[in-house]
């Protein structure tokens, strides 16, 4: 990698500071969090990417972190010259035994060599010392290669010192106005970036984040991965079947804090949990049917309903868990996607690309993996990701890549805090999985892989 590039990665480091945190612990305004992986086995370049922060930086915070930071580095160096000086006592100590022990080396030589010279008591004493003295040995050899580590740590911490107080400087020489443009077109610089490497391999599952804890066993909830900025709204769905109305909360602080909602009543009642909302229209599977309904929230109609071919309903080929979980619609980075199952397909997944405009199947892709054994699925990147199950121990252990065609098992723990999961989704806008566990609304962060081509750099 260029000096240039690594640069330009301390700078991102720096200015966008601690603020790249995951997804609403304990900030609901917070942003959202994917990584990319950084090195292959291969030597090809590669980097790690971090989800920008929405939110804009103050100066004094992010100069306070910076301050803070150098102080740290500081007392660091402190504690290293302190670790020095001990050490080289130590050493010097060492190093003096070191002579006495060379010097009994050779003089019992000397009595081996001159053994008539010697009476038995001297001999005997000079050996007994010299036992003594020999596991000094591989001590003194430690402590030299303490000292030179200490000396590589004491320049390596002076060389950083020395970055963050011209970076300090730096930082102190621009008004607030300059200072907030630099880190706006870092920002959108990044998230550029990111939707260039928005995708990857899951590799890792965060615990689970309570958001709210509302309605029955078994529901849905979501946010619209194509809603403009500033757009937070999430929508609310209780139960999985026999149910038209769909609450609307203004963002996700309302939904957390209050019961302040639209409520909006769709044509037909639902099927299951696995509804989306996406681009301003709300996507399901009418109940009782193998026909998808999209329902346009602006107009309050229908747009557009049609029929998946073949697939089965009313508890045919649910989850695991029942729930008339049939035909589960879920949103990825590519657009809308079906997984359900037929009985030419033996019961196995089938995963149907969806034009979100008609409803037509764009294409299909079948899979070995029975629908009924599944406890639930979710779509990131063209893969089709499976949990072993819905209660109890849970983890992401199949998954079908669509781009290929094949499959793979996997393990990824999947934290089920509360027991029973009814819904799985991811959202791409905010790259986490959101669920219903029990009466629990939970989100989960996710860690992506992504190699980077020289192609792409």
């Amino acid at each position: 990698m260029q000096p240039a590039s690594k640069l330009l990665s301390l700078t991102l480091l720096v200015l966008m500071g601690t603020e790249l945190t995951q997804v609403l612990p304990a900030n609901p305004e917070e942003s959202w969090q994917v990584y990319s992986s950084a090195q292959d086995s291969e030597g090809r370049c590669v980097c790690t990417v971090v989800a920008p922060q929405q939110t804009m930086c103050s100066r004094d915070a992010r100069t306070k972190q910076l301050r803070q930071l150098l102080e740290k580095v500081q007392n660091m160096t402190q504690s290293i010259q302190n670790l020095d000086q001990r050490t080289q006592k130590d050493l010097q100590y060492v190093q003096r035994m070191e002579v006495q022990l060379k010097g009994l080396e050779s003089k019992f030589k000397q009595v081996e060599e001159s053994h008539k010279q010697n009476i038995a008591k001297q001999y005997k004493a000079i050996k007994a010392k010299m036992e003594e003295l020999r596991p000094m040995i591989p001590v003194l050899e430690e402590y030299k290669a303490d000292a030179k580590l200490v000396m590589q740590f004491k320049e390596e911490v002076k060389n950083l010192t020395s970055v963050l107080s011209e970076l300090q400087e730096e930082i102190g020489a621009f008004d607030y106005e300059e200072l907030h443009n630099r880190v706006s077109n870092l920002e959108e610089r990044l998230r550029a970036c990111m939707q260039k490497l928005a995708c990857g391999k899951l590799t890792g599952i965060s615990d689970a984040i309570t958001i709210k804890t509302s309605g029955s066993r078994y529901g849905s909830w979501m946010t619209d991965p194509l809603a403009p900025d500033g757009d937070t709204r999430v929508w609310y769905m209780d139960g999985y079947h026999n149910n038209r109305f769909v609450r609307e909360y203004k963002s996700m602080v309302d939904f957390m804090y209050s019961d302040n909602f639209t409520s909006h009543r769709l044509p037909h009642p639902w099927s299951g949990t696995g509804q989306v909302v996406y681009n301003g229209s709300i996507y399901f599977n009418k109940f009782q049917s193998n026909t998808i309904i999209k329902f346009d929230f602006k107009t309050a109609t229908i747009s557009k309903s049609g029929q998946l071919d073949y697939a089965g309903y009313n508890n045919r080929y649910h989850y695991s868990w029942g729930g008339h979980s049939d035909i589960d619609l879920m949103v990825d980075e590519s657009g809308l996607w079906a997984v359900y199952a037929t009985n030419q397909n033996a019961g196995n997944i089938i995963i149907s690309k969806l034009n979100p405009s008609t409803l037509q199947v764009i294409k299909s892709y079948t899979t070995n993996h029975p629908k009924r054994s599944a406890g639930e699925a979710f779509m990131i990147c063209g893969t089709l990701y499976v949990t072993n199950g819905y209660s109890g121990g849970t983890k992401v252990y199949y998954a079908f890549h669509t781009n290929s065609s094949t499959y793979e098992y996997i393990d990824i723990p999947l934290q089920n805090k509360y027991s029973h999961i009814s819904m799985l989704d991811y959202n791409p806008r905010d790259r986490a999985l959101y669920a219903w566990n029990n009466g629990h609304q939970v989100l989960y962060n996710v860690t992506l892989f992504h190699v980077i081509r020289s192609e792409e750099l």
